[in-house]
């Protein structure tokens, strides 16, 4: 029990006392006119209050990835929750944090745009071709997923509902919408209350497992796991299954602990807010608490069921995650918590998937430089839904795969961003530069290894990372070295 509190005291004191320190380095000015006061246009650039624009961007980044990635990191035992944590501080709230400043810094404009200024044309060529198609996947997933659940639920047996296709299409109707229209009409209104549902299901299973959990994971479990030598729990040893840690560990569980996807939905908000001194609790606010939400379904995933990494994985082979969410509710909550997770796994993710397109709509319409007209906004939409819905009919594991190499690729990519930001500020950079090394160690032993890359063998993928690391290691110093020469 006594780790998950350190789990969560920890993120709550990063964001108390290492968030102020972060903010001081990026520059932010209160007395600054906001995007949303220079461009009010009705449509994108719409006053929003910073606690309903927080909500809003817990419930954009969140969905269900900080429930189903760490379900399915437990499967690697209490390493998990430290992944989440470290991850989260050293990484990700700060990969929200910066996406939301450049994008608020530059008039609310998409990553491409931000890079193209910071960079060149090729970089954001690079960032525009990654971008799109990290978005799109997003929303092919999401509804892939939440069509398949709802299809598949008992009480829609032999009735119309019990049709994948008519759930995708419905699906598909809303996000048309969702893309189009106004942000105020559907998004505000309906998001904050999600946020809300999040917050209160994720407090409740806390809770409940806290008191009614079987084997809650003990701070000898996290030692254990690097000396192999004992458990406190032997159901909680992790990993028989051979998994490699690195860097597989690190792509299962992204959101919550860092997600590039996250900074694509960045400027949904940066062209809302009133002021820069809200990026804070906005961005890295909603980073946080998706890091709780995370710990609290990995600590599920370890310490939910009698028979540990064996029941887990056998719940997971037969229905995934959602599965895993409908019985740890349904057991801990009654009939209630089955019911609030039936929502919860079924809304969620149509609640990324939706500003997933709408993102993708402001990416093309930026740097394409077309007129917020509603023919314009009709004539980006339609042909992209319409695609997707045709990209439905694929294996849904392969959407994945694409999605995930994707996701890593976008986070480490923004955090060189953010360090070119800091380098032309002359502030402290190492605070986004180092885990940019780090995820570009990921990143290139994720693509050796995987079978969607070069299909490497372990012994050589991790060492081919491991060097890349090293390699934007020593480029940054010398880097570092020649700007403060210059300055000099």
């Amino acid at each position: 029990m006594l780790i998950f509190f350190i789990c969560i005291a920890l993120l709550i004191l990063a964001y108390k006392f290492y968030s102020p320190f972060v903010e001081r380095q990026a520059g932010i000015d209160p007395n600054a006119e906001t995007p949303q006061s220079r461009f009010n246009d009705g449509v994108d650039y719409v006053e929003v209050h910073p606690a309903k624009a927080f909500l809003i961007q817990f419930l954009n980044v969140a969905g269900v990835g900080p429930i189903f990635g760490p379900i399915l990191g437990a499967l690697y035992g209490p390493v998990a929750l430290v992944w989440i944590v470290l991850g989260n501080i050293i990484g990700g709230a700060v990969h929200d944090y910066f996406s939301g400043v450049l994008s608020i810094k530059e008039d609310g404009k998409s990553l491409p745009e931000i890079a193209g200024h910071y960079f060149n044309i090729y970089f954001k060529g690079v960032m525009l071709l990654f971008t799109a198609m990290l978005l799109f996947f997003v929303g092919v997933v999401f509804i892939m997923s939440p069509a398949g659940l709802l299809s598949n639920l008992d009480f829609f047996k032999d009735t119309i509902f019990a049709n994948n296709t008519f759930w995708v299409l419905l699906i598909l109707g809303y996000y048309f919408l969702a893309t189009l229209l106004p942000i105020d009409k559907i998004i505000t209104k309906l998001y904050p209350f999600f946020g809300l549902l999040m917050i209160v299901m994720t407090v409740s299973i806390a809770v409940a497992l806290l008191f009614n959990a079987p084997q809650l994971p003990e701070m000898g479990d996290i030692f254990a796991y690097f000396d192999h030598s004992h458990y406190n729990n032997d159901l909680l040893a992790p990993n028989p299954d051979g998994l490699p840690v690195w860097p597989l560990l690190f792509v299962t569980i992204t959101c919550g602990a860092i997600s590039g996807f996250h900074s694509t939905q960045a400027p949904i908000m940066a062209r809302c807010l009133t002021n820069e001194k809200y990026v804070r609790p906005v961005y890295y606010g909603a980073m946080m608490s998706e890091g709780i939400v995370a710990c609290v379904w990995a600590m599920a995933g370890i310490a939910a069921f009698p028979g540990g990494y064996v029941e887990l994985k056998s719940i997971l082979d037969a229905g995934g995650p959602g599965l895993v969410v409908n019985q740890v509710a349904s057991t801990y909550l009654g009939v209630a918590g089955g019911i609030m997770a039936i929502i919860a796994v079924a809304v969620f993710p149509i609640t990324s998937g939706d500003t997933a397109f709408r993102s993708l709509r402001l990416t093309i319409i930026d740097a394409f430089k077309i007129p917020q007209s509603i023919r314009n906004r009709l004539l980006v939409a339609l042909p992209i839904l319409v695609i997707a819905y045709f990209m439905t009919k694929i294996d849904f594991s392969l959407i994945w795969r694409y999605f995930a190499f994707s996701n890593m690729l976008l986070s480490t990519s923004v955090l060189w961003l953010a360090t070119k930001y800091l380098f032309d500020r002359g502030t402290i950079h190492w605070i986004v530069s180092l885990p940019a090394i780090v995820g570009t160690s990921v990143t290139v032993s994720y693509i050796a290894t995987a079978g969607i890359g070069l299909g490497l063998e372990q012994s050589l993928s991790q060492p081919i990372g491991i060097a890349a690391g090293v390699i934007s290691l020593v480029g940054i110093i010398i880097a570092d070295r020649r700007r403060k020469v210059a300055i000099a």
